[in-house]
């Protein structure tokens, strides 16, 4: 069995695409869907006519606005290997979400509009993944349209984040003139084995710049490009000076030691980058190449102990996300869980680490945006759903055998607050019902009030969007209409029962409880009330809350 699972989770690649909103994230997971055969045509973000949606951007709300609310996962086989592939959310109201994506997956890929370069949100999540020592793949995004230089791109990332680009491809053709590419090392069936017996790495055979891909679009964009591999001097007779200024620039790259190393990317000193345009399929089939090529298999995971859980100890895994009503004809809630060791077999008994409860499995499936197959077995790297598993929150460790918990996730702080009232009081049980479930899934924080009553929840947000799909959501999943009244408070600080008590009464703040977790929150209109309170109360516990936030 010890080397069953070594051999499968050789196979496993595990990622989430990360970028600012508008970049093209969503568009890129649906052609490396459509690289890897999962599906057999792409959609676009904005379905029109007989184009459909893409499949990671399963819910209504999404396809109204064309942007991804959401996590999704997706699974597929190419060459070989199991592709378990997460698409996250780039608005910075959903940060909360792709955080809790960012710790379920071993690689990620960073996307970059070629027109703008490294973008706020970008940046943010590039720091999560600095932290979580992920290593990553930037894929240059748009270039069939006006573009940065191809250089000062490069220069951009390594001087705003620290990080050398070391392109793996690079575009013959301007921004806007985009021709194909020339592939500085050898990709995919042309590249060698990296993977070796001992499990030891070796680097892709590098190539030199003696030809080029060439890309031309399919009719409609809904099928996969239309690749050439031309020689040098075919691709100087069509393309004479761009590819010409393309030879030259590789080879400066060369001289400057901009050319992929397995061991520094790995230890995140190095991003290699790729060019392409994902609505076209441009350069998406050599990313796919390269991350089967390249991206690290499962590792042992540490658990709160700082031990690592070796991959060939007892099935474990964490939830990362919870989700309900993902299709009409299922109303019911997925546990979306990262199995970190062992072999998972559906049905098998598993227990909570946080509550000391044990749990069956039978209703086990894998997911492929809101479209679900039963799975009868995973393993290290794989994301599964448990369905209706009843008390699984965010966060909580799953295991058989010898015990193990893995670190907790923690909650953003909130910077949002709104009183939720509802429009129709005998919906009241309906209306607590998608509360408490939004609740669980990490939609929003729920928080009560001995000044409202249980009557009027307060929801905590990071952004303002997330009152917008939580209203969406009551309405089309549990037919309660409702409406948000905003408050005067910019941030929270945690407090214990005594600084609960102590300010009740106090002026121009509010004392929560969250039911999730038993959590005391003192919400306040600014930093400068914090300071205050302190003064007035002597002793008060007001501490930070995790993972962002003011003050």
């Amino acid at each position: 069995m010890s080397s069953q699972i070594t051999a499968e989770s050789a196979r496993r690649r595990t990622f989430a695409v990360i970028s600012h909103p508008d970049a093209g994230k969503s568009t890129i997971t649906e052609a490396l869907a459509l690289h890897g055969q999962a599906i057999s045509s792409a959609g676009a973000v904005h379905g029109k006519g007989d184009r459909k949606g893409v499949v990671s951007d399963w819910m209504s709300m999404e396809q109204d606005r064309g942007i991804s609310i959401t996590s999704a996962a997706l699974q597929f086989e190419y060459r070989g290997c199991v592709v378990n592939l997460l698409d996250t959310p780039g608005h910075a109201d959903f940060s909360e979400d792709t955080y809790r994506v960012l710790t379920a997956v071993d690689a990620a890929v960073m996307l970059l509009d070629a027109a703008k370069g490294l973008e706020p949100q970008t940046l943010k999540l590039f720091e999560v993944c600095r932290a979580r020592r992920i290593p990553v793949i930037t894929f240059i995004n748009k270039w069939d349209r006006p573009a940065k230089d191809a250089l000062e791109l490069l220069e951009e990332i390594e001087e705003r984040i620290g990080i050398k680009p070391t392109p793996v491809t690079w575009p013959v053709g301007i921004g806007g003139e985009f021709r194909g590419v020339i592939e500085r090392i050898a990709i995919g069936e042309r590249s060698e084995p990296i993977q070796k017996h001992s499990g030891e790495r070796s680097e892709p055979a590098h190539g030199r710049a003696d030809g080029m891909v060439r890309y031309e679009r399919s009719p409609g964009g809904q099928q996969l490009a239309v690749t050439e591999v031309l020689d040098a001097d075919e691709a100087a007779a069509r393309f004479g000076d761009d590819f010409a200024r393309a030879v030259e620039e590789s080879e400066l790259l060369a001289e400057v030691e901009a050319d992929f190393d397995q061991k520094t990317f790995e230890a995140g000193q190095t991003t290699p980058t790729l060019f392409g345009a994902a609505l076209v399929h441009f350069g998406v089939g050599q990313l796919l190449d390269l991350l089967v090529d390249i991206a690290p298999a499962p590792f042992a995971r540490e658990d709160v102990d700082q031990t690592p859980r070796e991959l060939d100890s007892g099935f474990s895994g964490f939830v990362f996300k919870s989700q309900a009503n993902m299709n009409a004809s299922h109303r019911d809630q997925l546990a979306f869980v990262r199995v970190c060791s062992g072999r998972f077999e559906r049905g098998m008994q598993v227990t909570q680490a946080q509550g000391k409860r044990t749990m069956s499995t039978k209703y086990a499936q894998t997911m492929f945006g809101s479209a679900r197959d039963t799975v009868e077995e995973a393993w290290p790297g794989d994301i599964i759903g448990l369905v209706n598993a009843s008390g699984l929150s965010v966060g909580d460790t799953i295991y058989a055998g010898r015990h193990v918990e893995f670190p907790p996730l923690p909650a953003f702080a909130p910077e949002h607050f709104g009183a939720l009232q509802m429009h129709d009081t005998s919906k009241a049980k309906r209306f607590r019902r998608g509360i408490s479930q939004l609740d669980a899934e990490g939609v929003v924080q729920v928080l009560y009030s001995e000044r409202r009553g249980e009557a009027t929840p307060v929801l905590a947000a990071v952004g303002p969007l997330q009152f917008e799909v939580t209203l969406a959501r009551l309405a089309a999943e549990f037919d309660v209409p409702a409406a948000i009244d905003h408050l005067p408070y910019q941030l929270a600080r945690l407090t214990d029962a005594e600084g609960a008590k102590r300010l009740l009464t106090a002026p121009g703040i509010e004392v929560f409880t969250r039911p999730r977790d038993g959590a005391f929150l003192v919400a306040l209109p600014n930093k400068y009330r914090i300071q205050t309170l302190q003064n007035d109360y002597a002793g008060i516990m007001l501490e930070p809350l995790l993972a962002g936030g003011q003050g």
